[in-house]
């Protein structure tokens, strides 16, 4: 399926069943807690995405400048966010994508979600647009395989979803991948130039003289979120840490991998 041909394609993003239950019962209270709100939504990127997508909408006058839950609740009526999560708590189901395992899929995200904010601050980007796009980096990656569920078996069991080599692997077989799919719908849905050249760019964030420093700061981040993933040692880190993409951030490996999460460690 070409690229254009997918982006037409309409699909429901699968939120976490235990967020939006959490989300739906905080909105029910008398006094909602808009802290505790946003952090639910800040672990969700289905909720996310959704949230990004109605506060960047043309007819919100800050539309194309929302680039983190806090900010479009800041504009959103709380109605809005209700409506949302009902139809989430609708539509969630743990195998509500083939071959995807969800709950490692959120997890990984989040993961690397935690390490772009770090990151960020490091290099002095804006640590909550860095957050949101590690949160969401890879939702192309769901799109893909909700359009195209056949064609995701054999390529899945060569080379995991979350394998380091996924995005060439897919470029090699489709002439794009996840990084094309997740920037094509922000565009469409109005989110921040930087975060759409982010996601683009996250592949390949420094060829063709590109340089758009938060598309590092996805790479590297998603880099270590994969190396978790696949139980890397020391050696093997350092085997594939992507050196080009370090020296563009002035970032060296120990440095990326100081920004781990602190609950990393019971994974360890």
């Amino acid at each position: 399926m070409k690229l254009s041909a997918l982006l037409e394609q309409q699909f429901n993003l699968p939120s976490i069943p235990k967020v939006v239950a959490l989300l739906l019962s905080e909105l029910d209270r008398p006094e909602m807690d808009l802290r505790k709100i946003t952090q639910l939504i800040s672990t969700d990127p289905a909720l996310t995405t959704r949230l990004l997508q109605v506060a960047n909408a043309p007819s919100f006058k800050l539309s194309g400048k929302i680039s983190s839950v806090s900010e479009a609740l800041a504009v959103l009526n709380l109605d809005h966010v209700k409506t949302m999560a009902q139809a989430a708590a609708s539509s969630t189901s743990p195998k509500a994508v083939p071959g995807i395992n969800l709950a490692r899929f959120w997890e990984y995200s989040l993961n690397t979600a935690r390490v772009s904010r770090a990151l960020a601050g490091l290099v002095r980007q804006n640590q909550q647009a860095a957050f949101t796009c590690g949160l969401i980096h890879a939702i192309g990656e769901l799109a893909i395989h909700l359009a195209m569920p056949e064609v995701m078996v054999p390529l899945d069991k060569e080379v995991p979803p979350l394998d380091l080599r996924r995005a060439r692997a897919e470029r090699r077989e489709f002439g794009y991948c996840y990084a094309s799919v997740g920037a094509g719908y922000a565009r469409m849905w109005h989110f921040p130039q930087p975060m759409v050249d982010a996601l683009e760019h996250q592949y390949a964030p420094f060829e063709n003289n590109v340089y758009e420093p938060l598309a590092g700061v996805i790479h590297l981040a998603s880099w270590r979120a994969r190396c978790k993933e696949a139980g890397l040692g020391e050696r093997a880190l350092a085997g594939t840490f992507p050196d080009p993409v370090g020296i563009a951030l002035d970032l060296d490996i120990d440095a990326v991998l100081q920004q781990d999460p602190f609950d990393w460690a019971a994974h360890t």
